[in-house]
């Protein structure tokens, strides 16, 4: 008995050394892709670093300006700088953090206090990690059809295309009237956006970053704010937040970080970096979950991953974690140096640049609808012809199934619009997601009632054949 214990025991801690000795290996080749690639193209790492500007700040200075008191933007600097540093390291792509917009949305619009916006943050953390524990999200991920997941994809994209136009709208430096200094900035700034599309190399997010400072520079120096040490105090939301605020607005953001910033992101980074392992739906709840679980109660802003910040950042040259490393860092020792001054800086920062910014990633990500139909598409595999012609077998991944015809090209194209095209027109996750869904079902359905209709005709027709057969071998 003894020994059948110790045997047992034995294989536990051999296999348990075998999979530390494997996550090491896995870590040293991530970092030896993000040293590499940084220095292969420091000047892309680092602009791309910057590309996911657009939709952090216009929330972040919401959050801080001086009708709202939701979050502490130092314990937000530092928390999201050292997430962006570790998620980085573990990753090894251009990941961002970045706002949970669905509780911003409420938080803002509610005017919620720190406590009630933590609550609704960890609700959420609390969620999704029991989703990650459990596998309901690897579960919940192999079963969503990849039309869906584009449509999802491209529905961000058109948004984030809207909520450009939103910015743009609000900005008082935006107008027509080309003398004014600032506009001549903004306009030399999108040229240069624009120039990018074909000079893939030039650092377009720095050279944006740079026109935004130096538009905002005037204001800076004439109303000018100094340093400070941060000063962290955490705090425990108390139980009435959890139930009332923390669910009212948690409940509509689990949707969205579930289908947005989890299941979308690991798609979407298998598309972007193929020679990259993409990370695992639960690996990104686990890191959601994490986030929030150790930031909120330090008044940090609720936080997740999402698809258009990836986009954004590579579209501005970010290909591994070194970008969102360099990132973290400023965010560390601005958080931890320079909380004021940080401040005063986002809210000057023009909204113009921030539009544009937003316009680049918008079109990265509804960019990826384009291959829906070809090899680039994760249910897809290469046909004779060098093309995608076959579905993977469901549940056999690389085993060739049936051909893909026209019709089901179209069908996938009309799946993944009607996903995107309900996200859109409700500003909805869940809404366009159950569409899509709704959508691909009934192709499902349709397929199973033409099948079994087919079949019981060829049954009916085998029995009339076996009759007429009997009845001549009878005369």
């Amino acid at each position: 008995m003894a020994e059948g214990t110790e045997t047992h025991s034995s294989r536990l801690t051999t296999q348990t050394r075998t999979a530390i000795r494997s996550h090491y290996d896995q870590f040293k080749i991530t970092q030896q892709h993000n040293l590499k690639t940084f220095l292969r193209q420091p000047l892309q790492e680092i602009s791309g670093s910057f590309g996911d500007l657009g939709t952090l700040l216009p929330i972040l200075i919401a959050y801080t300006d001086e009708d709202h008191s939701g979050i502490d933007l130092g314990s937000t600097l530092v928390f999201t700088g050292l997430f962006n540093i570790l998620t980085g390291l573990m990753f090894g792509i251009p990941l961002p953090v970045q706002p949970m917009k669905a509780i911003a949305a409420v938080a803002l619009s509610r005017n919620f206090n720190q406590e009630e916006v933590a609550s609704a943050g960890l609700f959420v953390a609390a969620v999704i990690g029991l989703l990650s524990v459990t596998g309901l999200l690897s579960w919940f991920s192999r079963r969503i059809p990849t039309p869906v997941i584009k449509g999802i994809q491209v529905g961000v994209g058109l948004s984030l295309f809207s909520y450009a136009g939103t910015v743009l709208s609000k900005s008082e430096d935006y107008s027509w009237e080309f003398s004014d200094m600032h506009n001549q900035v903004v306009f030399i700034a999108f040229l240069g956006l624009l120039a990018s599309f074909t000079f893939h190399k030039a650092p377009m997010a720095l050279i944006l970053l740079f026109a935004g400072i130096l538009v905002a520079l005037p204001k800076l120096i004439r109303d000018p704010s100094g340093l400070g040490i941060w000063q962290p105090h955490a705090f425990i939301p108390p139980f009435r937040s959890f139930w009332n605020e923390g669910i009212t607005a948690g409940l509509g953001q689990i949707p969205l970080t579930t289908l947005n910033s989890i299941i979308a992101v690991s798609a979407l980074s298998a598309d972007l970096l193929p020679d990259v392992p993409a990370p695992t739906p639960t690996a990104m709840g686990f890191s959601v979950a994490a986030m929030n679980l150790i930031g909120c109660w330090f008044g940090s802003m609720p936080v997740c991953h999402g698809s258009g910040g990836l986009a954004a950042q590579y579209r501005f040259g970010a290909r591994s974690g070194a970008s969102v490393i360099f990132l973290g860092l400023i965010k560390l020792v601005l958080g931890l140096f320079a909380g004021p001054f940080t401040k005063q800086a986002f809210q000057d920062f023009p909204n113009a640049i921030l539009g544009i910014m937003v316009f680049a990633a918008a079109l990265e990500i509804a960019n990826v609808g384009e291959t829906l139909n070809t090899t680039g598409a994760r249910d897809l595999m290469e046909g004779k012809d060098g093309i995608a012609t076959a579905l993977i077998r469901p549940g056999q991944p690389g085993e060739p199934g049936e051909e893909l015809t026209q019709e089901m090209r179209t069908r996938r194209w009309t799946v993944m619009f009607i996903t995107a095209g309900g996200i859109l027109t409700f500003k909805n996750d869940a809404i366009g997601f159950i569409a899509g869904m709704l959508c691909h079902c009934s192709y499902q359905l349709y397929d199973s009632y033409v099948a079994g209709r087919t079949q019981r005709e060829g049954t009916i027709r085998l029995g009339d054949e076996e009759g007429r057969a009997s009845q001549t071998g009878a005369r």
